[in-house]
C-alpha cells in the first residue's frame, strides 16, 4: 500500500479526495433542488426510497455490482479513487444533505430551487473534474461507459453514456423519482463546466505539483 501511495503520489490522491466531497455536497444541493438530480444518483435515491434502505448503503450495494463489472472488464480503471467514490460518496452526500436542510430549508419558490439547481451543476461539475483529473482510479458507475466503448463495441463512448444515463433516467422516473430541471441542467451543463474547471483548476493543481515535485 504504502508503495501505491509513493507511486501515485500524495497530492493527487488529496486532490481526488477533495473532489469527492465537492462532488457530495454537488449531489446533495441538487436533492434539496427537489428538481431531479444527474440520473444515477437520482436513479439510486429513487431506489433506496422504494427499498425502505438507506440511501448510502443502497449505493454502496448498487456500486459492489457495478465494481464486478469493472473488476472483470475494466481493471486498468481501478484505483483508489474507485474505492472512495464507490463506498464514501452515499455518506457524504446524506451528511451534507442534512447540512444544507438545517442552513438553508426546503426552498420554498420556484426561482429558489432553480438557483439552487444551477448552483449544483457547478459545485458537481468542479468536483468531478478535482476527483478524474488526478487518474487515480474511476467511479465503477463512470467505468461502465469506457468498457463498453472499448471492449463491447465500436461505438464513441459520449453516445454509451448517453445511453447509460438515459436508462438511469428512465429507471429513476418509473420508480418515483424526479426527472425535471435539474436533470436536464445536469445533461447539458456537467460537460462544459467540467472542461472549464480541468483547464483551469484540476490541471493546473497537477502541473504545480509536478513542477515542484511532489507528485
Amino acid at each position: 500500500m504504502s508503495e501505491y501511495f509513493r507511486k501515485v503520489g500524495v497530492r493527487r490522491i488529496v486532490i481526488m479526495m477533495l473532489g469527492n466531497v465537492i462532488l457530495s455536497l454537488g449531489v446533495s444541493i441538487f436533492k434539496l433542488s427537489g428538481l431531479g438530480n444527474d440520473p444515477f444518483s437520482g436513479m439510486v435515491m429513487a431506489l433506496s426510497e422504494r427499498s425502505g434502505m438507506g440511501y448510502a448503503t443502497f449505493l454502496i450495494l448498487v456500486n459492489l455490482v457495478l465494481f464486478v463489472i469493472e473488476l472483470l472488464w475494466g481493471r486498468k480503471l481501478i484505483g483508489i479513487g474507485t474505492v472512495v467514490n464507490a463506498f464514501l460518496t452515499g455518506y457524504m452526500v446524506t451528511f451534507f444533505y442534512g447540512l444544507c436542510l438545517k442552513l438553508a430549508g426546503v426552498p420554498e419558490h420556484l426561482w429558489q430551487s432553480v438557483i439552487w439547481a444551477c448552483v449544483g451543476v457547478v459545485i458537481c461539475s468542479l468536483g468531478v473534474s478535482l476527483y478524474q483529473t488526478p487518474d487515480v482510479g474511476v467511479a465503477p458507475y463512470d467505468s461502465l461507459s469506457l468498457i463498453m466503448a472499448e471492449r463491447w463495441t465500436r461505438i464513441s463512448y459520449f453516445w454509451h453514456r448517453m445511453f447509460i444515463d438515459a436508462v438511469c433516467a428512465v429507471v429513476c422516473w418509473l420508480t418515483g423519482g424526479i426527472v425535471g430541471l435539474g436533470t436536464l441542467l445536469c445533461a447539458f451543463g456537467l460537460g462544459p463546466f467540467i472542461h472549464f474547471f480541468n483547464v483551469h483548476i484540476s490541471e493546473k493543481l497537477l502541473e504545480n505539483s509536478r513542477k515542484s515535485g511532489r507528485t
